[in-house]
């Protein structure tokens, strides 16, 4: 058998079984998705550099990352936002990165939820390394990285077995991850977090929607729901808020793009019910949210205050269903504008 024919059968062989791959994960439910990944992230990052004083950046964690629709934001005020939120972090890294190292002076929208807000300054710890190594790769990464992001992307656009998140494990197809769900029994003796599926689509704008079967498989829903309730209830060893140092860490940012003519503007998106109940005891209102704003002296909104705002649906009692995000954003839109607070509105 010569050269030619080898490569033939090999190629014939492995597109077989790209093909069988596929077609097995398809049929599990599984949907070609764009990766949120540190490159994804440092593509949209990016982007400040061409933004004007017109221009929105987001950031915070996971709740502003569903809860605001980056098209409708677009499509309302003819500008598409950065989306620089990142699940389970604090804000404070990528918002000292905008201050410090960028010159944007248009908004910053500012997700505080709580709990993550107020944890830590440590750079060791999760809501603080996480989002710590996107800034880093941003201004590490190789051309030879943004090459293999660029030729990733079509992949993912079209192949279900490129389905990966970095922090959703139990419902990804990578070999990586498909490794790591293989159980070897609990040896620590510790609490085991519960399996963590994803429960929104993302564009590569970093638009995240929620899934349409978070309203209708109450099962998988409340999946979601063990989930953080797990990361609530971290156990007696639970650091406490670090309200001082994270106020005195972001302030000092908040001076710097405050100086040079931006705005940033502080935004509580809402929680429900047992979620809401450990988040007030855990960082009551009045000595964290309202202090913060009393302090910082800018403009802030909070679910709370608005009547518009209550009733909404959160399936999974931390972040908002689709449609209702829509709402959200609408109504969120209205309010900046009524206090002039934002800038090129279209007209509906």
């Amino acid at each position: 058998m010569n050269l030619k024919q080898s490569f033939i059968i090999a190629f014939v062989l492995g597109m077989v079984a790209i093909a069988s791959w596929e077609a097995y994960w398809r049929s599990q439910g599984k949907t070609p998705t764009i990766q949120d990944d540190e490159a994804l992230w440092a593509q949209q990052r990016a982007r400040i550099d061409q933004l004007t004083q017109d221009d929105y950046v987001f950031t915070g964690s996971s709740r502003i990352h569903f809860d605001l629709q980056l098209d409708l934001w677009e499509s309302l005020t003819g500008k598409l936002p950065v989306q620089l939120a990142m699940g389970g972090a604090s804000p404070l890294p990528v918002f000292r990165d905008i201050a410090r190292n960028t010159d944007f002076n248009g908004t910053v929208i500012v997700g505080i939820t709580p709990p993550l807000f107020f944890s830590t300054t440590f750079p060791q710890a999760p809501p603080i390394s996480g989002p710590q190594e996107r800034v880093d790769h941003f201004y590490d990464r190789t051309y030879a990285q943004r090459f293999n992001h660029a030729l990733s992307k079509p992949l993912q656009r079209n192949l279900a077995t490129m389905h990966s998140y970095e922090d959703m494990l139990a419902g990804n197809v990578d070999l990586k991850s498909l490794l790591q769900t293989v159980k070897w029994g609990n040896r620590t003796g510790r609490p085991q977090m519960p399996p963590f599926y994803e429960f929104g689509e993302l564009s590569e704008a970093r638009n995240v929607r929620m899934l349409d079967r978070m309203e209708t498989d109450p099962a998988f829903a409340q999946s979601v729901k063990d989930v953080w309730m797990f990361c609530l209830t971290g156990g007696p060893n639970m650091p406490p808020p670090d309200k001082k140092g994270t106020m005195a860490f972001f302030l000092e940012d908040v001076a710097l793009i405050t100086q040079r003519g931006g705005k940033v503007i502080l935004l509580r998106c809402p929680s429900a019910m047992e979620f809401r109940e450990i988040e007030s005891k855990i960082t009551p209102r009045p000595q964290f949210w309202d202090e913060l704003v009393q302090v910082s002296g800018l403009p802030a909104y909070h679910f709370e205050d608005y009547p518009q705002f209550q009733g909404l649906n959160l399936p999974e009692l931390s972040h908002l269903s689709g449609p209702d995000a829509d709402v959200f954003t609408r109504e969120f839109i209205q309010l900046l504008e009524k206090d002039q607070l934002i800038a090129n509105r279209k007209s509906d």
